[in-house]
């Protein structure tokens, strides 16, 4: 078995009801000696865009690109790898404490590489990952759905999109950090993340330093 010990964080006790992202980026810094809050993370790193409602039509920014709507608005919905990655960036680069201690990581957007090669890359080395699955390993559900502000074309989002950290694996089971209503460390069956893993893009954000 291979293990990682990070400090836990709740994301449904701490008000940040959407933030899983967010949340489990936090749970990575915290882990790497980066002294960071999530409400920091989420007001100074995080971009992010609100909805609109127009003539009964909705209209909503592109996750790919910003966190859609707030995670503090548990009617928010959430963002996919590349704007954690950009996230990440900006700590790296602007944050003071990671300036003081001389901290220098490389940001990956894995998007694509299987569970086994995350572990094989990051777990291994004692490097935890962020990666997107579904709240309690349950199925996604279709919608909903919105224009996009960009160039009004149809978006569906995948509901039950979640996002935890992967902090270890044994024979038969990932071991993650699910920041959902206080779960706190998960071991779920191998085949199950994959599948939902899978399901969700096959998005996971590595750090390597």
């Amino acid at each position: 078995m291979k293990f990682i010990d990070v400090p836990y964080i709740d994301q449904t006790g701490g008000g940040a009801f959407t933030g899983c992202e967010s949340v489990s980026t936090v749970m990575l810094l915290n882990y790497l000696g980066i002294d960071m809050s999530i409400y920091e993370f989420i007001d100074n790193y995080l971009d992010k865009e609100p909805f609109k409602e127009e003539g009964g039509v909705l209209y909503g920014p592109d996750p790919w690109k910003v966190f859609a709507g707030n995670p503090y608005d548990k009617e928010s919905m959430g963002c996919y790898a590349p704007v954690i990655v950009n996230s990440l960036r900006k700590v790296f680069s602007e944050d003071s404490e990671v300036k003081e201690k001389g901290l220098r990581y490389e940001v990956t957007d894995e998007t694509g590489s299987s569970m086994e090669e995350l572990c094989r890359k990051y777990i291994d080395n004692g490097m935890p990952v962020i990666i997107w699955a579904t709240i309690d390993m349950k199925e996604y559900i279709k919608g909903p759905y919105w224009k996009l502000y960009e160039n009004g074309e149809d978006f569906m989002w995948r509901s039950n999109e979640h996002c935890l950290l992967l902090v270890g694996y044994d024979d038969e089971n990932y071991i993650l950090n699910d920041p959902w209503n206080n779960n706190g460390i998960v071991h779920h069956e191998k085949s199950l993340v994959e599948d939902r893993y899978a399901s969700q893009y096959s998005q996971a954000v590595g750090i390597s330093g």
